[in-house]
């Protein structure tokens, strides 16, 4: 059910360094990058067979709380999910939509819930 987590580091470089190494014998190698431009904040995903689930990001920002990814089984039920948590006194941290720069059929949505935490729903299933 969960997709993907992740988390800030104090310094990008060096813990990217750490986990490219100490999360090699579990499998997991780097997959992808993506720039600040892209996103906000350099990131490392880090998985197994070429998805990134464990990723790393940020630069001295540790008082940034999780971010947690949950599978969602299509499109509909992002848009769902996303609706539901607004009403419920979520904040938006980015609508239902594509996020091309992961991959083409990456559709998700991002919730900020009422401690800051970062909670998104998403469908890697094409529309």
């Amino acid at each position: 059910m969960i997709d993907h987590v992740g988390f800030s580091v104090s310094d990008y470089a060096r813990a990217k360094a750490f986990y490219e190494k100490a999360l090699a014998p579990l499998g997991y190698v780097l997959v992808m990058e993506v720039t600040a431009q892209q996103t906000g904040q350099p990131a490392a995903g880090f998985g197994s067979g070429g998805k990134p689930d464990f990723w790393i990001g940020g630069e001295g920002k540790l008082e940034k709380p999780v971010h947690i990814a949950i599978a969602a089984k299509d499109r509909a039920t992002v848009d769902a999910f996303y609706r539901v948590a607004i009403a419920a006194g979520g904040t938006d941290n980015g609508p239902p939509g594509l996020r091309v720069h992961y991959h083409p059929n990456y559709y998700g949505a991002f919730v900020l819930d009422p401690d800051g935490h970062n909670i998104e729903a998403v469908c890697h299933a094409p529309a």
